[in-house]
This record gives C-alpha cells, structure tokens and sequence, in this order.
C-alpha cells in the first residue's frame, strides 16, 4: 500500500512539474524569440542564427526554471491532495512527512543532478557559443544582413551599399555603393551584386552591368567607366579572442581563479543543485492547507518565499564579489537560513513543540 501511495504523489508531482516548467519555458521563449527578431531586424543577428540562440538561451533558462517549476509543482500537487482530502486518507494509512520526503526526493534527487550538469558545463558552454556566435556574425554580417531599402557600411566603415531589392540566394538588385579611399571617393551604381568568397579572410563584391564614378570632392573632374562586370575585395576584420562574461567561463577556470567576481559565479553554480533540494525540503511544510483553503491557498506563499531566497542569493553574491563576506561563508548561509526554516515548520506542523515543552516542564 505504502508503494502504491508512493508512486502515486510521485506520479501527480511528475506531472504538474513537467506542466509548469513548459509553461514559464514557453513565456520566457516567447519573450526572448521576439527580442531575437528584434535584433535580427535591426541587422545585429543573421536571420538564419534566430533558431541557434533560442536553442541555446532555452538550455540557459532551464537552468532556473527546473528548480522553480518544482518547487511550484509540489507546492501544488501536495495542496490539491490536502483540498481533496487525499492526503487525510493517505495519513491514515501511514503516510507521513517522512514518506513524503521520500516521494519528492526521488524525483527531486535525478532533478538536482540533472540541474547540476546544466549550471556546471552546459549553460556556460551554451552561453559561450552565443557569444562566439555573436562576434563571428558582427565580423562576418555586413553585406550578408543587407535588407532592400537599407543602408549598410562595410569594409571597416570605409563604404556604404543600398540595394532596391534583395533576392533569397542574397544577390542585389539596383544597387548603389559609396566608398572612400583616401582623398577620393569612388561611387557605382550597378543593376546586380552578389558577394563571393575569395578565401584567407578577403570577400569580392562583384557588380554586374553598371558606371563607376571617381575622384576628389570638390572637384568637377570625375571619371567615369562603364563597366560589364566589376569587383571590390575587403577583408573581414582579425577574429581575434573572444572575451568571454564571467557568467560564460568554464567552471574549471572559475575554480582555479583567485578573482572574487570569479569565485562568486563559482559559489553560484555550486548553489543551483542546491537550491532545488532546499526548495524540496521548504515545499512539503509549505503546501500543507486545510481543505478549504483551496488548491492554490499557498501559491502566494511560495512565490514570495521563492523571492526572497532568490533575492537572498543574489545580495550574497554581490557581498562575496566585493569581499563582505568570506569565501568559506559564500551563499551557503542562505542555503541554511531557508533549511532551517523547513525544519522549523515542521517542529510546529508536528507538534514536536509540545513533545518538547513536556520535556522541558518535567
């Protein structure tokens, strides 16, 4: 019976886990597509990158996400059992805290080690991709992320290029090119372009049926030349190291660096796992309503509590960085502060005061 029961809670909490994660996922998703095509809009992102960066800012959120929608998920499994008055009969039948416990730390166990592996090695790796990508599009972008009827610079901002129209395969159609070369100023204006590749670095814009005019401003004496096919080379800037945020370094470096940023963001990986077993043992004392408190009569409570251990942890980590507090302390105060709160509900839920005052009286 104790099984049954067992697989059961697990079963309702697996459930609206699964539910509430996906559903804060799709509104962060959401949101975040729309600030994507934002930047791909504004010619900061290629359009073909839009599904990469959703992809890897996805992995980035679960990171918070799975921690938070299990918290809410036993938050609200357990406080529909106690409004259905499922978990009165579970009681009767032997079910208490510590077989509760039980239950949500099965799945909160694999969930924790799943979370570790995220904040440790693959949130970092995805945040480090993005920023690489970024870098590589900035250097590579230019021509590529021309719209009709736009403006763009490139060759080091030494030329301008506008195009009426832009077809799927990139090749430009009326096209009108500005670019300066010293004293002189060279202007094309052509009905096609197409950009191709020329290897080491050097792309050719290659014109097609079009005039070229050149010289000196201020001066009348322009030559002109018209031309069948015409080429302009320029060279994508140096690749350089990509200088990664704190929050994208591997964990091993974090580890090894005596920085205090470095050593916070350490304290905060270390932490996410953490947090989700912390959330776990606050939940089950937490959710515990009356039946007429309604299923969500503690969704507030946990929301706040959520908020303040958020909060909680992100001024630790702003006193770790500028050394308030000691590196041995770290966030692990907080973790603690909120674990004895877990026990002290439960000192009170259970009546293990007044065991205690008994005690203290004889």
């Amino acid at each position: 019976m104790t099984g049954l029961l067992h697989r059961y809670v697990l079963r309702e909490i697996f459930q609206t886990w699964l539910v509430v994660t996906l559903v804060l996922l799709l509104i962060l998703v959401t949101n975040q597509f729309a600030s994507v095509v934002g930047d791909a809009a504004a010619n900061k992102l290629p359009r073909a990158a839009i599904m990469q960066v959703l992809a890897l800012t996805t992995v980035q959120y679960l990171t918070i996400l799975i921690p938070v929608g299990y918290f809410l998920a036993i938050m609200l499994a357990l406080a529909r059992l106690y409004h259905d008055s499922e978990m009165a009969a579970m009681m009767a039948c032997g079910i208490g805290p510590v077989q509760l416990y039980r239950a949500v730390l099965t799945l909160g166990a694999g969930l924790a080690v799943l979370v570790g592996v995220l904040a440790l090695v693959v949130s970092p790796g995805a945040l480090r991709q993005v920023e690489v990508f970024a870098v590589q599009a900035k250097r590579e972008a230019s021509i590529g992320l021309l719209e009709a009827g736009r403006f763009v610079s490139f060759a080091d901002g030494a030329a301008a290029l506008y195009a009426e129209s832009v077809t799927p395969d990139r090749h430009l159609h009326g096209v009108f090119v500005q670019r300066r070369t010293g004293d002189r100023v060279e202007v094309i204006v052509a009905d096609e372009a197409w950009q191709e590749d020329a290897g080491n670095g050097v792309r050719v814009l290659t014109f097609a049926r079009g005039h070229r005019y050149e010289g000196e401003p201020g001066d009348t004496r322009f030559r002109q030349v018209e031309f069948a096919e015409h080429g302009i080379p320029f060279e994508l800037p140096a690749a350089g190291p990509v200088k990664l945020k704190t929050a994208a370094r591997p964990t091993a470096d974090l580890l090894a660096s005596a920085d205090r940023a470095d050593r916070a963001e350490f304290h905060w990986r270390l932490g996410v796992p953490l947090t989700l077993l912390v959330l776990t043992f606050v939940a089950v004392p937490l959710a515990k309503t009356e039946p007429r408190g309604g299923r969500f009569a503690g969704l507030a409570s946990a929301v706040l509590v959520y908020l303040i251990y958020a909060n909680l942890l992100a001024a630790g980590r702003g006193w770790l960085e500028r050394s308030q507090v000691p590196e041995f302390v770290g966030l692990w105060w907080v973790h603690a502060l909120f674990l004895g709160a877990a026990g002290v509900m439960l000192f009170f839920q259970l009546g293990w005061w007044r065991q205690w005052r008994r005690a203290a009286r004889a």
